[in-house]
C-alpha cells in the first residue's frame, strides 16, 4: 500500500535548530517528500510552535525523533532514569504542540551502551523497562500519540536487538500509547529473515524507518525492497516511511553513528535517490 515518505533531519544536520530547519524543511518539500523526522536531541534545540508554523505551510506530516544520548535510560544501570523521563515527556509536549502523532527512537538505554546479563540480569532490565516506560506510554495514548520504541543492532545496545525481543520485552505495555519503531538497517543487520520479522510485528508497529544496507540510499544496496514492503503491506501498516541516514560532516554525529566515508555523491543525492526509487516501486503516496 502506497506510504507517506519522509526523511530525517539527520542526513543533512546535527542538532538540528530553528535556524538550520528554516532552510531544510522547504528543501525537503521541494525535494518531494510529505514527511519530516525531527530529531529533539536536547529541549530547547528547536521551538515546537514555530515549527508547527512553517510545517504547516509546506504539508509537512512531523515525527519526532528522541535521541538516547549519554545517561539517558530508563534501565537504572545505564542512566538517570528520572531525567529521562522527564526528558521523553518533553519530546510527547514537543509532539502534542505540532500535532505529531509519534515520538520515535530506541527508548530504553544510551545509545552505544552495552553490557552483558544473565538471565536473571535480563529479566530486571525488563522489569525496570516497562515499570519506568509505562506512564509514560499512558501519558502518550492520553495525547493521540504512540511512543515508537526502536530495536537497534548489538553493537550500538544489549537491550533490544531484534522485534522478538522488542515483543517479549513491551508486549503488556501495547496499546495506543506504544508500538515499536522498525528501522531496516538493524532488520538487515540483526533478524535471519527481516521480511519474516516484519510480519511478526503486525499489529505493534507505530514507525518504520528506512535506508540502505550500508545507510546509504534506498534501492543502491542488497535488500529486497519489493519484499520488504509487501512485509508491511501484510502486517497492515501505512503509515509513515522515513528515511534515516546521517551526515559525515559533522564530527559528533559520524562517530555516533559509524559514518567514515560518503555514503552518496551527496546528501541531496541521497535523499533524492532514495524517494524517486520508493516511488517508483509505488511505496508513496
Amino acid at each position: 500500500m502506497p506510504h507517506t515518505i519522509g526523511v530525517n533531519t539527520w542526513v543533512w544536520t546535527s542538532p538540528l535548530t530553528d535556524e538550520s530547519l528554516a532552510a531544510l524543511a522547504p528543501k525537503i518539500a521541494r525535494m518531494g517528500f510529505g514527511a519530516i523526522e525531527l530529531p529533539l536531541e536536547n529541549a530547547r534545540d528547536w521551538d515546537a510552535a514555530r515549527t508547527r508554523d512553517l510545517l504547516d505551510e509546506l504539508d509537512l506530516v512531523p515525527v519526532v525523533i528522541g535521541a538516547m544520548g549519554p545517561g539517558r535510560s530508563l534501565v537504572d544501570r545505564a542512566g538517570n532514569v528520572p531525567a529521562t523521563q522527564a526528558y521523553l515527556r518533553t519530546c510527547l509536549a514537543a509532539a502534542h504542540e505540532l500535532g505529531a502523532a509519534v515520538v520515535a527512537g530506541p527508548f530504553y538505554a544510551p545509545t552505544g551502551v552495552t553490557w552483558r546479563m544473565t538471565p536473571d540480569e535480563r529479566t530486571e532490565v525488563v522489569a525496570q523497562l516497562r515499570r519506568n516506560l509505562g506512564p509514560l506510554a499512558d501519558e502518550a495514548a492520553a495525547a493521540g500519540i504512540a511512543l515508537a520504541v526502536e530495536p537497534l543492532n548489538r553493537y550500538e545496545t544489549s537491550v533490544i536487538n531484534t522485534v522478538e525481543q522488542g515483543l517479549d520485552a513491551l508486549g503488556p505495555l501495547f496499546g495506543p500509547g506504544l508500538g515499536l519503531a522498525l528501522d531496516t538497517y538493524h532488520l538487515n543487520i540483526e533478524e535471519k529473515r527481516p521480511e519474516s520479522a516484519v510480519r511478526a510485528a503486525a499489529g505493534h508497529i507505530a514507525h518504520v524507518q528506512v535506508c540502505g544496507s550500508d545507510r546509504g540510499a534506498v534501492g543502491d544496496d542488497h535488500t529486497d525492497w519489493p519484499a520488504m514492503l509487501a512485509a508491511l503491506d501484510d502486517a497492515g501498516y501505512d503509515g509513515i516511511l522515513g528515511l534515516e541516514s546521517f551526515t559525515g560532516e559533522n564530527a559528533t554525529i559520524a562517530v555516533a553513528a559509524s559514518v567514515w566515508r560518503p555514503l552518496a555523491s551527496s546528501q541531496d543525492d541521497l535523499a533524492e535517490r532514495s524517494l524517486r526509487y520508493l516511488t517508483a516501486l509505488g511505496a508513496s503516496r
